[in-house]
């Protein structure tokens, strides 16, 4: 199996490797990264689009073999989307959100030492310093994910 992230910021793509990407790939900075991997009908079996970017999930589907299945994390508003390559692919497109029983599955994982999410915690601030905390956050040049502490 081989984990391909691709991203246009540089944290990331630092902080997918940290946690077990095979290869981190910058299309902001080499739009072609993504041919080699169109040969043959594509190459990936499973998609996962977080960005909900229609440009990211469009530049992504030619490296989907058929039948291959996408998983759309989340959306930003409607996007247009080529459907006929989806039925001519085979492709599965299923949608994925948040909702409580997964908070508590991930709180359960974590608990139990089965996924490690220190390496994507860029920073703990106190819960008095919450404003600082949010303006930090909201660089994702600098930060991955900002949490606060309430000791």
């Amino acid at each position: 199996m081989q984990i391909v992230v691709t991203d246009v910021a540089k944290m990331p793509l630092e902080s997918a490797l940290k946690v077990g990407a095979d290869q981190a790939i910058n299309v902001a900075q080499d739009a072609d990264a993504l041919k080699a991997f169109t040969q043959d009908k594509g190459t990936f079996d499973v998609l996962f689009e977080a960005s909900g970017n229609e440009q990211a999930l469009r530049g992504a589907l030619d490296t989907l073999r058929p039948g291959a299945v996408i998983v759309q994390v989340g959306l930003g508003g409607d996007i247009n989307f080529p459907a006929n390559l989806l039925v001519g692919k085979e492709l599965e497109w299923r949608g994925a959100f948040r909702f409580h029983e997964e908070f508590a599955l991930a709180v359960e994982l974590m608990n139990r030492k089965l996924v490690d999410v220190k390496p994507l915690i860029s920073a703990t601030y106190p819960f008095e310093k919450s404003i600082e905390a949010f303006e930090v956050a909201g660089d994702r040049s600098k930060m991955m994910k900002v949490q606060l502490s309430f000791d």
